[in-house]
């Protein structure tokens, strides 16, 4: 029985010992102090044009945004890990040029309907030069993945919330505000813009 206790009392101690140095590298991690022990980084880099691809997209309005970001990383023994990102996020609305037929301009005396495509989301990412890593907790083991997670989790905010933000609806009346003038000053006609359903 004395040694049970012995036993029980020794992996005791361990597991303190463990998670006083677990938190103690995390405190340590975080601080600057690590850094003065490195003497520079050397980068080498070989780039190769992979492809040119012609575009046609009409980029018309940007939205950008800015997120406070806490990612949960749930685990079975180990306490969560967790990250708090400080993210800037943008997205673009366009309308893809290409797709206009000539079947979509007629002209009627002196004015012309123009049937644009619909508008689009044509891109949203995260700009990384701007957001950071505000803080990581029990990250020891994995933290390149919980703050890869996290960024993977922020770009799909930034797509979901510039289109519950009215981005192609907002790309519509730029489109209206922008190309109706200038195509109206080159073929001196009225010009009307519809959009496809």
């Amino acid at each position: 029985m004395t040694r049970l206790i012995n036993a029980l009392f020794r992996l005791f101690l361990v597991a303190v010992v463990v998670a006083g140095l677990i938190a103690i590298w995390e405190q340590i991690r975080g601080n600057d102090y690590l850094s003065r022990f490195r003497r520079g980084d050397k980068t080498t880099q070989s780039i190769i044009l992979k492809e040119v691809t012609s575009l046609g997209k009409l980029e018309l309005v940007k939205y950008t945004f800015k997120d406070i970001v806490e990612h949960e990383q749930v685990n079975t023994f180990l306490p969560n890990a967790n990250a708090v990102l400080i993210v800037e996020g943008e997205a673009t609305g366009c309308i893809d040029l290409t797709q206009i037929a000539q079947t979509d301009i007629v002209a009627d005396g002196d004015s012309v309907t123009v049937q644009l495509p619909k508008p689009e989301l044509c891109g949203w990412k995260i700009n990384h030069d701007r957001s950071r890593v505000y803080d990581t907790h029990f990250s020891f083991l994995n933290e390149s993945q919980l703050v890869s997670d996290a960024y993977r989790q922020a770009e799909r905010q930034v797509r979901q919330s510039a289109l519950t933000g009215g981005i192609l609806d907002q790309t519509r009346h730029n489109a209206d505000q922008m190309l109706r003038p200038l195509l109206e000053r080159i073929s001196g006609k009225k010009i009307r813009l519809k959009f496809r359903e």
